[in-house]
């Protein structure tokens, strides 16, 4: 640290600074006083001198005490242990309520299939109400909530009656209910918000549909299971290896959390968890696709919460709601889910058929 600020200048020697020295007359030495200043020798001995001609520094002035160093740059005691790494989040909250939501998504899935259904649809409507309430507080986007919870609730419904030509009408008319919606206000930001609104609705409502979509096939709750097991998965060994070995930034301006070896973690644990899936879960299933799928679904997953993370250094903020303790919001629970509910559909669909 540049202690210039806590030092005066030494007085140079000389007779503008010495108005009491004759030609034959030797001068007094200067000597440095306990702060470092230098002064003339003759105020120690006549503080008056000073008054005369030169600087005022006055012997009685008490030293400056030195700057105290701050607490982040003292040295450790080497005999303190180093600090261990600490997760950002509640652990025990994350945990618990993590246990808690796959009990219901389980006992629903195995029970009554409708019930499940029900689950996606609270799901999506929550995760739309988040999401339109962060677009108004943080940029004053005005996106309808009431199209978007009517439309994405019907979206969800209809890929699972109607599979994916009942979803994509259904997204068209969400899409048409928010322009028309709109209408009603006046017309300032129209564009603005309308088109956060029919991107709010492909976002959340469309991309959860492929869940839905997954349960309509003769061992649907095992490929729900799957999904919902691999993203897991997948995030917990990017955050476990990236916790641990992480040092190389996967992308440092969307997330610095993330990093390359955690991806590495992500890919490895997912493909392990997607052999064993597609081996003992999926009816018909290899391993080999299960190997494939895991990939698949590591990169999906890491991109769904980039996708988000980007999103949500736009809007400034951190998580996306507070309602699930440890979490964040339910968007943030869904971040990697949504973008990976297509993909798995579509491999699932291309390995071993819909029936």
């Amino acid at each position: 640290m540049n202690d210039s600020p806590w030092r005066a200048e030494p007085v140079p020697a000389g007779p503008a600074y010495d108005a009491q020295v004759g030609p034959h007359t030797r001068p007094m030495p200067i000597v440095p006083d306990a702060a470092g200043r230098d002064f003339d020798d003759r105020e120690a001995r006549d503080p008056g001198a000073a008054d005369a001609g030169g600087p005022q520094f006055r012997a009685e002035t008490p030293p400056q005490e030195p700057m105290p160093t701050p607490p982040s740059q003292a040295p450790q005691d080497a005999s303190q242990p180093p600090q261990k790494k600490r997760a950002g989040r509640d652990l025990r909250a994350a945990i618990g309520v993590g246990i808690g939501l796959g009990a219901v998504i389980f006992a629903s899935l195995f029970i009554v299939k409708a019930v499940f259904v029900g689950v996606v649809v609270v799901a999506v409507v929550v995760g739309l109400w988040e999401l339109t309430s962060r677009l108004q507080e943080q940029k004053g986007i005005k996106a309808p909530l009431v199209p978007l919870a009517v439309g994405g609730a019907a979206m969800v419904i209809a890929g699972y009656v109607r599979g994916a030509e009942g979803a994509w009408v259904a997204m068209a008319l969400t899409a048409l209910a928010v322009l028309v919606w709109r209408m009603t206000e006046p017309p300032e930001d129209y564009l603005k918000d309308v088109t956060a609104g029919v991107f709010a609705a492909f976002y959340v409502p469309f991309l959860a549909t492929f869940v839905a979509m997954l349960l309509t096939a003769d061992d649907g709750p095992q490929r729900v299971v799957t999904f919902l097991l691999l993203t897991v998965v997948s995030d917990t060994g990017a955050y476990a290896v990236g916790w641990r070995f992480g040092k190389h930034k996967l992308a440092p301006r969307i997330s610095p959390g993330k990093t390359r070896e955690g991806l590495f973690g992500a890919v490895a644990f997912a493909m392990v968890a997607g052999a064993l899936c597609m081996e003992f879960l999926i009816d018909g299933g290899a391993w080999w696709q299960g190997l494939l799928l895991g990939l698949t679904v590591a990169v999906s997953a890491t991109l769904g919460d980039l996708g988000e993370s980007m999103i949500k250094r736009d809007l400034g903020i951190k998580d996306m709601g507070t309602l699930l303790p440890g979490h964040g919001g339910i968007m943030d629970r869904l971040d990697s889910l949504l973008p990976t509910a297509p993909v798995v559909w579509l491999l699932l669909a291309a390995f071993v058929g819909t029936g």
